[in-house]
């Protein structure tokens, strides 16, 4: 606890000094967060519909006895034992307090900034040197000109070592937080767009972020970015130790790096680092804690150690189904206008949900935001067509004359909106979340859920975009690509994956019935789809929600004529021709091609969008002789087609496996399926991909079974020695194969592979988890990182396809976005 005398703040601040003398050990600026009055220095801070100043009396009460005012001392004469210090800026003088605190100590400093990653740098530091430091750091993301301030008041004499991240959205506000800070030792994290739009230009930006390390010794940066690089290299910065990383010219030179399961090994210089992530942030991320920690003096063998421990700062979104078929975005984490400003954008692509609303706390820096603020807040909620506002916290509910949207709704506390929260209408909304963590809106979420199953499917959506682009990459940049996301895109599910992959500029959706391709309209796809499985009866309904049937035989092509003809305001209606070029499942053969082109001339209602086949063995090299036969005999029918038909259409006939291994045979379009969710059988392919689907449960139950005594139904397991059973919530109802029994299955806890005893039962199963310290409500992953889907399905010769469309509806889908 940090103890100081009035009268040293009020030197601190030049202001009079006042009677009685008291000591101060806490900075508070919210009267709400005062639990303990003694010690308190009150910060009144006045904005245009809030005053501070009104909260006084009520904390004189409490026993508060410290006040920072801006008002006249004499408007609280009769409060006689009070000591107030008035100042013209509240803020100011708490930015002031704070740079007096920070004078007192010459310990090393750490100040972080950045466009990102400052608050996992900050966080990953700690973890990694907190064996031999007493570190103080910023709580959470405390950057902000309110923020900074109170992270430096917590620097007490029995630290040394202090690690603070600085954050600004607009010129001018660097240099206060710079003088507070006063950092020893540097790391600039990256340059990138956010509040962009408060500077003239990138370089502005840059400039404003360096001011924080006017009075540095050492600088820590990627040298690889050009505009960081040539700023560095003028003469205004030639007073630091600059110290860079990177993969061209750096002192700390990444001679190479290379993806190792869910691991990444770094070569820095001659020694190479195990990263546990990886994701390019996270390598970026890590890389400035390695270089840091070597500026420190660690050896490399001591870092690398350490590196394993770390784990993720969990700041994701996670969408989900909510009740009154809702869609729940829960971005609870934090709670900053840059992140608000990025949610409101993801809530714009959820297309699917008709209605928009927004369940938001108070800002963190209390105090912070003036009348003007809301006002623009109220103008970008409008702009993203939030129907329903729902506000927690006073400031919100001081400031609700702000808001013009029609169905607002504020209330003063968490509590408070929990108890109401039964009372809204939320369906087929899409609601976004966003609160600071103190609101603990995680309550929130769990009343708005639709299930409360402890088993989930969890979707990484970055990875999905991972994915994409790697296979994308393999293809020229003209070639466009079908998306398979057919049997709810492989179990993953499908609107929130497919919102996703329209993100990204998707060309084509491929379904297999056509009610699947209906469910998708119905929630406001608009992107093209393929109905890979038409069928004649659903022709009617696939015409009045314009999708586009594969048609691979002359019954289907002239009942399809026959409901078009009930249809003459439709002209030219797209259709995929299917061939059979080997796989003998479907399609026409290349002596049905006269007749077939005779039919389309005679039916200008019809336009071919694209002519397909199916590769039969595109992944077996044994089988590329006939792979390479049917690309020709494809290549054969679309040439007479085209020349038929008269006009272009669209060719495709690789699968993923097509993509990776038929480069040549490209033509127009691909179709991405299983590579798409993380899986390849090709090691050097699947090194490249990550990890989509997690499908995960919790431990219910611990037990101890003696030797000789049996486990599960028809006793089918019997126990040798003394074991240690956890029982996890998932069966064969859950989509959990029962081939998995008596030892067949493996599922992760704490890290180790463990088996599965006796038989899998309807929603529950047994694990031998012997010599493991294991309790209930331990994470159990069933498929994931070093156990995927793909690994579990090869023990039972199975496929991952099979496990993963396999998994019930009652398994919740959640799904994770950056």
């Amino acid at each position: 606890m940090n103890i100081a005398r009035i009268s040293t703040i009020v030197n601190a601040i030049k202001s009079e000094i006042p009677s009685p003398e008291s000591l101060v050990n806490s900075l508070c600026m919210d009267s709400r967060k005062v639990s303990s009055p003694n010690g308190v220095l009150f910060f009144a801070i006045k904005t245009t519909h809030n005053d501070g100043h009104r909260y006084i009396p009520e904390l004189y009460q409490k026993g508060v006895r410290n006040f920072i005012i801006t008002a006249p001392v004499s408007d609280f004469s009769s409060l006689k034992n009070g000591n107030f210090i008035q100042v013209l800026d509240a803020i100011e003088a708490l930015q002031t307090i704070a740079r007096a605190h920070r004078e007192e100590f010459h310990y090393p400093v750490i100040g972080i900034t950045g466009s990102n990653g400052k608050t996992i740098v900050k966080e990953w530091l700690n973890m990694m040197l907190n064996m031999e430091y007493h570190i103080v750091k910023s709580p959470d993301s405390y950057n902000s000109q309110i923020g900074v301030p109170l992270s430096v008041w917590q620097m007490r004499p029995e630290h040394n070592l202090g690690i603070f991240e600085a954050g600004i959205s607009r010129p001018g506000e660097m240099a206060r937080i710079a003088d507070i800070i006063r950092p020893s030792i540097g790391i600039l994290t990256n340059i990138g767009m956010a509040h962009a739009q408060f500077f003239q230009s990138m370089e502005q930006k840059l400039n404003e972020k360096l001011l924080l390390f006017r009075h540095a010794e050492k600088l820590i940066f990627n040298n690889d970015n050009p505009l960081i690089r040539e700023t560095l290299d003028s003469d205004a910065y030639s007073h630091i130790q600059k110290i860079s990383w990177g993969y061209n010219d750096a002192e700390y030179l990444i001679t190479s790096q290379e993806r190792r399961g869910n691991s990444t090994l770094v070569a820095i210089r001659t020694f190479t680092y195990h990263i546990p992530f990886v994701d390019a942030a996270s390598v970026e991320n890590a890389v400035h804690v390695i270089v840091t920690m070597l500026t420190l003096g660690y050896q490399p063998e001591v870092i690398d150690d350490r590196l394993s421990a770390l784990t993720p700062i969990h700041m994701r979104m996670a969408i989900q189904e909510g009740r009154q078929h809702s869609l729940i975005l829960d971005d609870a984490y934090s709670l900053d206008w840059t992140s608000l400003a990025v949610a409101l954008n993801y809530l714009d692509t959820q297309t699917q949900m008709p209605d928009k609303a927004l369940i938001i706390s108070d800002f963190d820096q209390a105090g912070t935001l003036q009348q003007d603020d809301y006002v623009r807040l109220n103008d970008l909620l409008l702009a993203h067509h939030i129907g329903k506002l729902i506000a927690v916290g006073m400031d919100f509910f001081q400031h609700r004359q702000a808001f013009t949207i029609p169905n607002a709704y504020f209330y003063p506390d968490t509590e408070s909106l929990i108890s109401d929260l039964s009372t809204f209408n939320f369906a087929y909304n899409a609601i976004l979340i966003k609160g600071a963590r103190n609101f603990h809106f995680e309550d929130v979420v769990h009343r708005l859920l639709h299930k409360t199953h402890l088993t989930t499917l969890n979707v990484n959506l970055p990875a999905l975009v991972h994915n994409l682009h790697y296979f994308r990459s393999l293809t020229k940049p003209e070639t466009k690509m079908v998306a398979m996301v057919k049997a709810l895109s492989y179990g993953l599910g499908d609107a929130e994956i497919i919102n996703e992959l329209i993100n990204q500029k998707i060309d084509y959706l491929a379904v297999a019935y056509t009610d699947e391709g209906v469910r998708l309209r119905k929630r406001h796809i608009k992107t093209p789809i393929i109905v890979l499985g038409a069928e004649a009866h659903s022709f009617e309904s696939m015409v009045l929600n314009q999708l586009e049937p594969e048609i691979f035989n002359f019954y289907y092509l002239q009942e399809l004529m026959g409901v078009l003809k009930e249809h003459p305001e439709i002209s030219r209606f797209p259709i995929h021709i299917k061939l059979d070029t080997g796989m003998h499942r479907l399609g026409f053969d290349e002596e049905d091609l006269p007749r077939l082109l005779n039919l389309l001339s005679d039916n200008p209602c019809l336009r071919v969008a694209s002519v397909f086949s199916h590769l039969a063995a595109a992944d077996d090299p044994e089988e590329d002789d006939f792979t390479r036969q049917q690309i020709q005999l494809f290549t054969r029918m679309t040439d007479t087609l085209r020349v038929g038909l008269g006009y272009p259409f669209l060719r495709h006939i690789l699968n993923t496996a097509g993509i990776v291994r038929f480069p040549e045979a490209q033509f127009e379009m691909v179709r991405l399926g299983i590579g798409l969710y993380g899986f390849f059988d090709q090691p050097e392919v699947q090194a490249n991909l990550q990890n989509v689907a997690t499908l995960k449960t919790l431990i219910t139950q611990v037990k101890t079974i003696r030797a000789g005594e049996t486990i599960g139904y028809s006793r089918s397991y019997k126990v040798e020695h003394d074991m240690q059973v956890a029982i996890i919530p998932i069966g064969y109802a859950d989509g959990y194969p029962r081939e998995f029994s008596n030892g067949k299955g493996l599922v992760m806890v704490r890290g180790q592979l463990v088996p599965v005893v006796g038989k899998i039962c309807m929603d529950m199963c047994m694990l031998d988890v012997t010599g493991l310290s294991v309790h209930e409500g331990d994470e159990v992953i069933v498929y994931g990182e070093g156990n995927t889907a793909q690994d579990a399905a090869r023990r039972i010769g199975h496929i991952s396809y099979d496990l993963l469309t396999s998994l019930s509806n009652r398994v919740p889908r959640i799904y994770v976005k950056e």
